[in-house]
């Protein structure tokens, strides 16, 4: 009874006095570290005490008039009914008001949207639910997945500080340097938001949404999706990582012999073994979300993998459906998401895991012909 009272009491303090129980918590907008983003801060405060003025200034002559006309002291109402003077003072103020405040506004939308010679182009497309990043003029790309772990998602193990918003790959960009981003969608309409950069747009299928950014300072900036795009919404951060120019031409490099030596991997010939492996780290990042780590599925959405007959018994059917996905449900074409050796790592893994054990196995080769016979 006493646990009960404490968390009660607790429950109610947070109620009545949320400040208590919001460490972080501000009435105002926090500064963000591009330039960009200091100027909507700049252009929200102008805003903000334009309108404080108005404010005092309004509700000082109504609260005036109110005490010092009161009908106890004999006072009568004035008739200002089609008084001219009246007419046009209001009309006048409430437009010059309306004019300042837009001049420094219309400047900030102006600078929002030049995204002309920019240094760095990058395509972001949005995935239920994953970003995908694409560097157009280095020729790779990746997946940028959640990496808070289930055990903290259900509680099983106590949430770290950045709970939901951690990825394994971050975005990664030049510090002092524009950066120009393409963003669209490949299913469902999401939304790729960074508060420190002051840039949220909408990532739509069939369109493409510039934007652009210039961070001033190295670190790590995190984000979220801000549209509702499924059952994992929340399970989708965005995470940049700002550095210097030295380190990230040498990220850049390295990136560019892994894109080149995961091309080379489709002419490997790979054991079960090593296709079990690699497969069991896709099926963990692509598959997971929604058939569950066991295989077990989520029924009638999301069918069980573990003792399927198409997986059991219908290679042919299974490669279509993972490469090309299921039209009028859920299951989303992978064929453009994953290469051929993790195609090929998935298919087998699932092949073979949960007790499957139909000993088969699917190579990158098959694959990459399967996708060119299409």
């Amino acid at each position: 009874m006493r646990v009960h009272a404490k968390r009660a009491g607790a429950l109610l303090g947070g109620l009545l006095f949320p400040a208590w129980s919001m460490a972080d918590w501000t009435l105002n907008m926090a500064p963000g570290v591009t330039g960009t983003s200091n100027e909507i801060f700049s252009l929200h405060m102008t805003i903000l005490w334009i309108c404080v003025v108005i404010g005092i200034v309004v509700f000082g002559v109504m609260f005036w008039s109110i005490f010092a006309h009161r009908k106890s002291q004999g006072h009568k109402p004035a008739n200002f009914h089609e008084n001219t003077v009246v007419e046009v003072l209001w009309t006048i103020i409430p437009f010059v008001i309306l004019v300042v405040m837009a001049i420094p506004a219309t400047a900030t939308l102006v600078d929002m949207y030049d995204t002309a010679e920019s240094d760095v182009d990058i395509k972001v497309t949005g995935y239920q639910w994953r970003w995908k990043y694409d560097y157009l003029e280095e020729d790779f790309g990746y997946f940028s997945n959640l990496a808070t772990s289930k055990d903290e998602i259900y509680n099983r193990l106590e949430k770290n500080e950045n709970y939901l918003l951690d990825v394994d790959n971050p975005l990664v960009i030049p510090v002092g340097k524009k950066v120009r981003l393409l963003v669209t969608a490949n299913d469902v309409i999401h939304s790729w938001w960074v508060p420190a950069f002051g840039v949220k747009k909408d990532a739509i299928p069939g369109f493409i949404n510039e934007t652009w950014t210039r961070v001033d300072e190295p670190g790590i900036y995190r984000g979220q999706c801000t549209e509702l795009c499924g059952k994992d919404h929340g399970f989708m951060p965005v995470v940049v990582k700002a550095v210097p120019q030295e380190e990230y031409d040498e990220w850049v490099a390295e990136q560019r012999e892994a894109a080149q030596r995961e091309r080379e991997l489709t002419e490997k010939d790979w054991t079960l073994e090593e296709l079990m492996e690699r497969g069991e780290q896709t099926y963990a990042s692509a598959c997971a979300a929604c058939h569950q780590a066991d295989g077990s599925g989520a029924p009638p959405a999301f069918p069980a993998l573990r003792g399927s007959q198409i997986v059991l018994e219908d290679m042919d059917a299974h490669l279509d459906i993972v490469v090309n996905g299921v039209s009028g449900t859920a299951m989303q074409a992978f064929g453009g998401q994953l290469s051929e050796v993790d195609l090929a790592a998935v298919i087998t893994y699932e092949r073979n895991a949960w007790g499957n054990n139909t000993g088969e196995m699917v190579t990158p080769k098959e694959v990459f012909e399967y996708k060119n016979q299409e």
